[in-house]
C-alpha cells in the first residue's frame, strides 16, 4: 500500500497539470460533491475555467452503506450496478433508496447554488471531477447527466481509481484522465495522507468564490 497524495489539494494540482492542454479553452469543471469540490476549484483556477457541481448520489447497499450498488442524478435517472442483487438490493429497496437520495439532491441544489441555475455544459468542454473511483457508479451517473447537456467534449478526471472502475466508466466519457490505478485498491481514502470530511458550507463557499488559497480549510 502507498500514499499517492498528501491531500485533495495536491491531487488537484497534479490532475490540473495532466489536463493542462485544456488551459485557455474555458473548460467547465463539474465537481462531484462534496470532497471533489475543493479539487474542482483548484482545477478550474489552474485551467482558467468555470466551476460548478454535478449532483449525484450513490445508492447504498442495504447492509453496507459505504458500498455503492448504483447511483442517481438530479433527474431521477439511476445506474444500477450488476452486483446490486448480490448485495441484497431488491427492487423494492432500490425504489426506496432512490427516493431518499433524490430528496438529498434537492436539498443540496438549494443549498449550493440558491441564486442561480446550474451552469450549462452545452457546447463546452466539460470535465467531471471526483477524488477517486471505487465502484465507478457515482461517476457513471454524473457522466450520464452531463452527456445529456450536449457538451462538445466530456472528460472524466480523477486522481486515483480501481482498474475495474476505470473500465466501467470509459464508455461514458470521450476521455478518461487518471493519475493512479493501483491493483491493491480497497478505498479512495487509503491513497491520501489527509482525507477529511468536507462540509456543505465549504462546498457553497467554494462555488461562490473565484480563487482558492493554500490555506483552504480541509475540515
Amino acid at each position: 500500500m502507498f500514499t499517492a497524495f498528501a491531500d485533495r489539494i495536491e491531487a488537484a494540482r497534479r490532475l490540473a497539470a495532466a489536463l493542462a492542454g485544456y488551459r485557455g479553452k474555458n473548460p467547465l469543471v463539474l465537481a462531484i460533491p462534496r470532497g471533489a469540490v475543493q479539487m474542482g476549484r483548484v482545477i478550474a483556477d489552474e485551467l482558467d475555467g468555470e466551476l460548478d457541481v454535478v449532483l449525484v448520489r450513490k445508492l447504498r447497499a442495504p447492509f453496507s452503506p459505504e458500498f455503492a450498488v448504483g447511483a442517481i442524478d438530479e433527474t431521477g435517472w439511476a445506474y444500477i450496478a450488476p452486483h446490486a442483487g448480490q448485495a441484497g438490493a431488491t427492487d423494492k429497496y432500490l425504489k426506496q433508496e432512490q427516493h431518499a437520495q433524490l430528496e438529498i439532491l434537492k436539498k443540496r441544489r438549494a443549498l449550493y447554488t440558491p441564486k442561480r441555475p446550474p451552469l450549462d455544459a452545452a457546447g463546452k468542454i466539460a470535465m467531471v471531477v471526483d477524488d477517486g473511483l471505487a465502484t465507478g457508479a457515482t461517476m457513471i451517473a454524473a457522466l450520464h447527466a452531463v452527456r445529456a447537456k450536449a457538451p462538445a467534449r466530456l472528460v472524466c478526471a480523477v486522481p486515483v481509481a480501481s482498474p475495474d472502475s476505470l473500465e466501467l466508466v470509459r464508455p461514458y466519457a470521450d476521455e478518461v484522465v487518471c493519475l493512479e490505478a493501483p491493483e491493491n485498491f480497497y478505498a479512495v481514502g487509503q491513497f491520501y495522507g489527509s482525507f477529511p470530511q468536507v462540509e456543505d458550507e465549504e462546498v457553497a463557499a467554494l462555488l461562490g468564490t473565484r480563487t482558492i488559497t493554500r490555506e483552504v480549510r480541509h475540515g
